[in-house]
């Protein structure tokens, strides 16, 4: 357990460098016991996601094997997770899971926080897989001997491209689950137990996107990019998700040929998406204002990203660390892991790659300048790399936005065309989101 004091400093600087991260929702209690329950779609990453959004120490349950894997055994021991046996990896300890329950009361009965992954694997389905019940026993046993209900917390992990360095995330915490109407119930007794399952996946639900195919991600994401850009004020995050669940649904509703109206509408939308797609265009470029006024404020507020103190600081960035970004990627492309497990191969490469890097290279302007260079360098290039990697994203999203905006200025015609329809969409689209008995939304 010698890593558990700063995993939580150590998981916020890795989840923040590692991706473009946004932490939505309510916040974890700080103390005091509590259950934490997550979807499972990257590996060894969620954890250290969960640990970031939570701002607390964890114990996780962690499968067997990978406390005596060689590659991330040192890892799972060292950040006190607490192991589960199960039927898959070997029948024969299933057993041992008694020491397991035993060990987690005993965790939550000291006022420690534990996360557990109901799915019980990590996979990159479209949608949650079905839920063990080892969080709902988990949970009522604890009851069962303090005569109390503890917090389950839900947490939901987001992600546009797991596998991709600085791709976006997102990590929604949602309130806790309501089971004190459970408090007293054995156990032993599966009706409770099923019934808090049951619960404890609805409130994961509502903090994840669900989809039947990861072909539909496209579509939904632009029904819903389609309907925001017709709204006065943006949705929240958990809103959002709430909206693409609506979506999703509908999809559904439309493959199993149950609602007409639905299959107009997807078709509508779908024809939408691949004109503005063949365009280069997506939902919210057809709102911009294109007045060359516009064009003049926006060149004002990139003017510090396009100075030349941002470009040297770009470029330093990109040279002195252009070696270990690519020894990684290489390194752990060999490797050949699956979809979700690459950002933990990746993050497990690059950590010692990286830090023998800027060591060389502190070490080598030590030799070069004394010790002042030394100390520098330790701490100055690790500040450049994020600082220019900083520099060069607002570079491509300034490239993608004088794209855009030379497409709308010159098809002027089409644009507004595209406009209007996509206002009626907007409009059909709203009418079924009122009149969906929507999920709850986790505030």
């Amino acid at each position: 357990m010698w890593l558990l004091p700063f995993f939580s400093i150590f998981s916020r600087v890795v989840a923040r460098v590692y991706y473009r991260l946004t932490y939505v929702g309510a916040s974890v209690p700080s103390s005091g016991p509590a259950l934490l329950v997550a979807n499972h779609p990257n590996s060894l990453f969620d954890p250290v996601l969960v640990i970031a959004a939570a701002g607390r120490r964890i114990h996780f349950l962690a499968k067997a094997p990978l406390f005596t894997d060689r590659k991330v055994g040192w890892l799972v021991r060292g950040s006190g997770a607490i192991p589960v046996y199960r039927r898959t990896d070997d029948p024969d300890l299933v057993s041992r899971n008694q020491e397991m329950f035993r060990a987690v009361h005993s965790a939550l009965a000291e006022g420690a926080a534990v996360a557990v992954f109901p799915e019980g694997i990590s996979h990159s389905e479209p949608s949650l897989t079905p839920l063990k019940t080892g969080a709902a026993r988990i949970a009522l046993g604890f009851a069962q001997a303090s005569r109390r209900a503890l917090p389950i917390i839900p947490v939901g992990l987001v992600f546009r491209a797991k596998d991709v360095f600085r791709s976006q995330a997102q990590v929604s915490v949602g309130r806790p689950v309501a089971w004190d109407d459970l408090v007293g119930r054995d156990v032993g007794d599966a009706d409770a137990v099923h019934e808090l399952t049951a619960r404890i996946e609805r409130a994961m639900r509502a903090l994840t996107v669900n989809l039947e195919a990861w072909e539909d991600a496209p579509l939904v994401g632009c029904a819903l990019d389609v309907w925001e850009e017709a709204r006065p004020e943006r949705p929240s995050h958990l809103e959002r998700i709430g909206r693409l669940g609506v979506t999703a649904e509908m999809l559904r509703s439309v493959r199993a040929g149950s609602d007409p109206d639905h299959q107009r509408l997807v078709g509508d939308v779908r024809r939408h998406s691949e004109r503005l797609r063949s365009l280069g265009l997506a939902p919210q470029d057809l709102g911009r204002d294109t007045r060359a006024v516009a064009a003049l404020r926006w060149s004002a507020r990139r003017m510090a990203v396009l100075s030349v103190p941002a470009f040297v600081v770009a470029v330093a960035g990109l040279v002195f660390f252009w070696v270990p970004f690519s020894v990684t990627g290489r390194v752990a492309g060999a490797l050949r892991p699956a979809v979700d497990q690459r950002a933990t191969y990746k993050l497990l490469v690059g950590i010692p790659i990286y830090t023998v890097w800027v060591l060389l290279l502190a070490i080598g302007a030590g030799i070069g300048w004394g010790l002042p260079a030394f100390a520098g360098a330790l701490v100055g290039l690790p500040t450049l790399g994020m600082l220019g990697l900083r520099v060069r994203e607002r570079w491509r999203g300034a490239r993608d936005d004088v794209l855009s905006f030379m497409r709308l200025r010159s098809q002027r015609e089409l644009v507004s065309e595209l406009r209007t329809r996509q206002d009626e969409l907007a409009a059909a689209l709203d009418a079924v989101y009122q009149g969906h008995p929507s999920r709850e939304t986790p505030s």
